[in-house]
């Protein structure tokens, strides 16, 4: 049956997030995609002077690429995992790299001031609280708690104006009902970007929600469609499936 297979497809998606073995022996690992595959969505929203706060770090370049595009205002990365935040330490001392803080923190109980950041980014970390979530289209209780925890963090160290960037494969139908929570006065709207299966690209800002809080996609460039079974869609474990399947 069906069941089986997805109790074992929930078992793998969460030993692989049992992440510090891993990170103690990969020098770095992205997450959904690299820079490269979203540089065109993401390039234009940074500056010299903002301050970045990365949510969910692992052991990812990212930081480094904030870098590259000229962010000097300060990055900083967070993870739950003292191993991977040790292993990040050490390859950014190791290459001399300075302007970006690694610290160990949780995600759901954020250790910043409010309005701290110009721009915080997650990606494919809201997807882990979404594993064991049950049906999609009315998530658990717990979900819904840590979810809503995870965005009132962010929502609160954002500055005025500031922006929230999400990269996940959350499909709009089912993110818009937190994004949308009415204690947020972000804006809303998204994009997506990949071949053969799309991730979707959110930008949030901060005091810039209309009044009717109509999300819409921001028009750029065609990018390829692709089909896939209705109920695959609806699925959000789907990340683990297709990501657990390819290491």
């Amino acid at each position: 049956s069906s069941k089986p297979r997805r109790e074992q497809r929930t078992h793998a998606a969460r030993s692989w997030l049992r992440r510090d073995g891993r990170f103690g022996k990969e020098e770095h690992y992205e997450w959904f995609k690299d820079f490269s595959h979203f540089r065109h969505l993401l390039a234009p929203l940074l500056s010299p002077s903002l301050s970045v706060l990365e949510v969910g770090c692992g052991n990812s370049r990212l930081g480094e690429e904030l870098l590259r595009e000229g962010v000097t205002g300060g990055v900083t990365c967070i993870d739950l995992s003292p191993v991977a935040v040790q292993r990040m330490r050490d390859r950014l001392a190791e290459q001399g790299t300075s302007g970006v803080d690694v610290v160990v923190a949780d995600m759901l109980d954020l250790p910043f001031e409010s309005e701290s950041f110009d721009l915080v980014i997650e990606k494919g970390t809201m997807d882990v609280l979404f594993v064991d979530s049950g049906d999609p289209w009315n998530p658990n209780p717990t979900t819904v708690d840590n979810v809503t925890k995870m965005l009132e963090g962010i929502h609160k160290v954002l500055k005025p104006g500031g922006k929230f960037v999400s990269i996940t494969f959350g499909q709009p139908h089912f993110r818009r009902r937190f994004f949308e929570a009415p204690e947020f006065t972000w804006s809303v709207e998204w994009n997506t970007f990949g071949d053969g299966f799309h991730y979707f690209f959110y930008i949030l800002q901060k005091g810039k929600r209309s009044p009717e809080s109509n999300s819409h996609q921001v028009t750029l460039p065609a990018v390829p469609s692709f089909n896939m079974l209705h109920e695959e869609l609806e699925s959000e474990d789907y990340i683990f499936r297709t990501n657990v399947d390819e290491l």
